[in-house]
């Protein structure tokens, strides 16, 4: 297949929501000015599925690059923070962790910190970790910037509403020069020489051309599947999850800093603390659960009232074959879905536009770049798919069909791989470029129960007295440093991002 033969000078964003305004947003404000135009083709009258409520650390250096002012953000879009994902009933039923975010403890002569944990068993895992205890005890501040002070050892992310925030990449984008086309597509024409998408046309007879498409048209791939055909990647057998459930409900307590993920017998419960309101959903199986009782199990665990029905989502945990597909590159949803537990959808969307940014095409479209694409987004999906997995499998829990399932099936071997690599001596080889950090497969195998049965010897280098005092002293600084912070929701109104009273 030969590659267009024209210069990239018109870019067409079909689809709206987080992941259209997303690249809409990156793309305008990135690429020198006149270089390109940005046309964002969105119909008012399809809606989008605005569920991501929850982000991971990275988001942060995505609004630092839009030149995001935070504090502004966070009244914008209802936002609280969030230092990790609290985890119950998933190990076993009335066993909890702590996912925290930033790093554990301190490293002691170049050996990752949970050998020294898993020498002495002193204490929690989580005792290490400024955010996780932080998140325990309601607290929050942004990190300082000294890196002799403990504070400097925060990490954080953001919980806010997506549609909200997508209204704020909106402005961003049309402030750059990015245009906004509001019209519903009913056909894609494609060129009869190299099968390029050529042009959109409207309901109302209007076509948009483009040289380049991003396809953010969510499940159905409108450009990247029903025009190119370009083939879909199940992973159910690894992530059996195929629908969900979200409501809202209103806020009666000061929002905790950080995301609840509560293991139920046919899936999970999230919990999402905005300002205005809290996120909560039922992520689940349809093969070992009933719609009627998924719906049932998530009512009956709201803490709150209900400001609506449940909106039922359904979806096939996988990717497409090809992110980037002749003149298509897909983003979001229609990229693929892994599933909610860990907050990576707004991630991978992130780095899905952030990857396109470096290899945006210098004149025309090239195959060598478009094969390292593929190569970066599904080296990208296939971490996050083996992450979130490990959920799953390394499980203590057979009370359920569900979880006797997911506790025997097959894993992909780069998992079992890593899992065994750890169950020896505790070891992680951490990839360059893996989005997630040795604290957070430390944090999830140990949590899950998959202990390993020894340590590095360079461990035992530490003689036991200092290495005990050494960790004394650990707990005791991020006490302190616990102590010092504001509550969670102090902090907001004293930043300036109360949206709403309290």
């Amino acid at each position: 297949m030969k590659m267009g033969q024209s210069a990239v000078r018109h870019v067409t964003i079909v689809g709206g929501g987080t992941a259209g305004w997303m690249a809409a947003a990156v793309l305008a404000r990135s690429l020198p000015p006149g270089h390109v135009t940005i046309t964002v083709v969105e119909s008012s009258a399809i809606g989008t599925v605005g569920v991501g409520e929850a982000t991971i650390p990275p988001i942060l250096r995505l609004n630092a690059l839009l030149g995001v002012d935070e504090d502004e953000l966070v009244r914008r879009t209802q936002a609280t923070y969030k230092l990790g994902i609290e985890f119950r009933d998933w190990r076993a039923q009335g066993h909890t962790y702590f996912h925290p975010f930033g790093t554990l403890g301190a490293d002691l002569n170049g050996v990752d910190f949970h050998h020294y944990w898993l020498r002495t068993r002193q204490g929690e895992l989580a005792d290490y970790s400024l955010p996780a205890q932080a998140a325990h005890a309601g607290r929050f501040a942004r990190p300082a910037d000294d890196p002799r002070n403990v504070l400097s050892r925060m990490a954080y992310a953001l919980h806010f509403d997506a549609t909200l925030y997508a209204a704020l990449l909106r402005d961003i984008a049309v402030q750059h020069g990015a245009v906004h086309v509001d019209g519903r597509i009913v056909d894609v024409a494609l060129r009869d020489d190299d099968g390029f998408v050529e042009s959109l046309r409207l309901e109302d007879g209007r076509a948009i051309g483009g040289d380049l498409f991003i396809d953010c048209s969510g499940f159905r791939g409108l450009l990247i599947e029903q025009a190119l055909s370009t083939g879909y990647e199940d992973w159910s057998h690894w992530l059996p999850m195929n629908r969900a459930l979200a409501s809202g409900t209103r806020t009666h307590q000061a929002p905790q800093p950080f995301t609840r993920a509560t293991a139920q017998d046919g899936g999970w419960i999230w919990r999402i603390p905005l300002q205005h309101r809290v996120g909560n959903g039922h992520v689940y199986c349809s093969d070992f659960i009933s719609d009627e009782a998924a719906h049932d199990t998530l009512i009956g665990q709201l803490d709150g009232e209900a400001l609506g029905e449940a909106r039922p989502l359904r979806f096939v945990t996988g990717r497409r074959k090809q992110a980037w597909n002749r003149n298509v590159v897909a983003l979001g949803l229609a990229s693929g879905f892994i599933e909610p537990l860990e907050s990576t959808s707004i991630h991978l969307v992130q780095q899905g536009v952030t990857t396109l940014l470096s290899l945006f095409p210098a004149d025309r479209i090239d195959p060598v770049e478009v094969a390292q694409y593929n190569r970066l987004v599904r080296r990208d999906f296939e971490t996050v798919r083996d992450f979130v997995i490990l959920h799953y499998k390394q499980t203590h829990r057979r009370d359920t069909p569900f979880w006797r399932h997911v506790a025997a099936m097959e894993v992909p071997e780069s998992l079992r791989d890593r899992m065994a690599l750890f169950a020896a001596n505790g070891r992680l080889m951490i990839e360059p470029g893996e989005l997630f950090t040795q604290t957070s497969w430390a944090a999830v195998m140990l949590g899950q129960g998959l202990i390993p049965r020894g340590y590095d010897p360079q461990a035992d280098l530490v003689p036991a007295p200092e290495l005990e005092a050494q960790l004394g002293r650990m707990r005791g600084l991020i006490a302190r440093g616990v102590d010092a912070l504001p509550a969670h929701l102090d902090f907001i109104r004293h930043a300036g991002g109360l949206a709403v009273s309290a």
